[in-house]
């Protein structure tokens, strides 16, 4: 089948129904075996350090991994992807654009939806069968969500895989869909952890290696990983595919995330939330408006390159559990 690059998540069911493999090239980069060295081959290659990690990571994943077309959302995500995909067509790789409407206008999410399947050659039929087949591969996903929060028995990096690898079922449904039930089934044996300070993720996937983990070595547990969660779209099963991407939170306003946010930490009980910011991503503006509206303590963590936690942050979250553990008392 043939590759076809996604820079963030878009209607992955048009390019399904097309016979396309679609490959998150986010997911490429970070869980590439040294995913700094392709930070340095985009700054090689004239990219300034300092723009957005993420950037120079998929435009260096999409050229090594030979990928010849790409689509890429020139609205609702980073800024940083005009440029970006100006220097990827500079190497010959076709880009198709795709653009959220700001204020989720329906018809106008309809016109970018029908355009994409116009150029990819499909028809909504085509497209609806495609939707049928990935719904209960999200529902799967929804369920190890679930046994997260409710049960106790997934870990928040664990729940953070199986999220975000929603944005292209790593190119393979069915196969991605068989290894989530397995799993399901696997971690049913296990004994819920012990219970502890309830956090939320918030924001982009981080590009700092390991932070999850440390979290919750810290005695934390992780119950809710926000943009992640959106990925598997598990709140609009019963809409139209329309519905279902305006419903998606993050290409939009803040203040929909915003609201998304306070229910879930209302349904899970969270104790904190960290917020998770990009170096030199304009969402980290957004912050003072996430800490406005949220009830809970928030803590800002900033990334900019793949590594591991460092001291600094190290610290900052051991305070920060030091105070949740204090306010619960």
């Amino acid at each position: 089948m043939s590759l076809i690059g996604l820079t963030t998540t878009i209607p992955v069911e048009v390019i399904f129904a097309a016979g396309l493999t679609p490959v998150d090239l986010n997911n490429v980069f970070i869980t590439d075996h040294d995913p700094y060295r392709l930070i340095r081959r985009a700054e090689h290659d004239g990219y300034p350090r300092n723009c957005c990690g993420w950037i120079k990571g998929i435009y260096a994943a999409t050229l090594e991994r030979g990928i010849r077309r790409v689509i890429a959302v020139t609205q609702g995500d980073c800024s940083q992807t005009h440029a970006m995909m100006e220097t990827l067509q500079a190497g010959g790789v076709e880009v198709i654009r795709f653009a959220y409407p700001y204020d989720r206008d329906p018809e106008l999410l309809r016109g970018q939806i029908e355009k994409l399947q116009t150029h990819l050659g499909v028809g909504r039929g085509q497209v609806e069968e495609a939707r049928a087949r990935l719904r209960p591969v999200r529902e799967t996903v929804a369920e190890i969500d679930r046994l997260t929060w409710q049960e106790g028995i997934v870990t928040g990096a664990e729940n953070l895989y199986w999220q975000v690898s929603c944005s292209d079922f790593e190119g393979d449904p069915e196969g991605f869909g068989a290894r989530a039930r397995q799993f399901v089934e696997t971690v049913r044996a296990r004994e819920a952890a012990p219970e502890g300070i309830r956090l939320g993720f918030l924001g982009v996937p981080p590009i700092i290696c390991g932070l999850h983990d440390f979290v919750e070595a810290c005695g934390m547990q992780v119950v809710h990983n926000e943009i992640p969660r959106q990925f598997t779209m598990a709140d609009s099963l019963d809409t139209d595919l329309v519905e279902q991407y305006r419903r998606y939170t993050y290409p939009y306003d803040v203040f929909a995330r915003i609201e998304d946010i306070n229910e879930q930490c209302r349904r899970r009980q969270l104790d904190g939330l960290i917020h998770y910011t990009q170096a030199f991503c304009f969402r980290q503006i957004e912050d003072l408006l996430i800490k406005r509206g949220v009830p809970l303590p928030v803590l800002t963590i900033e990334g900019q390159d793949p590594a591991e936690v460092d001291a600094r942050t190290a610290m900052r979250l051991e305070a920060f559990l030091e105070m949740l553990a204090g306010r619960r008392s």
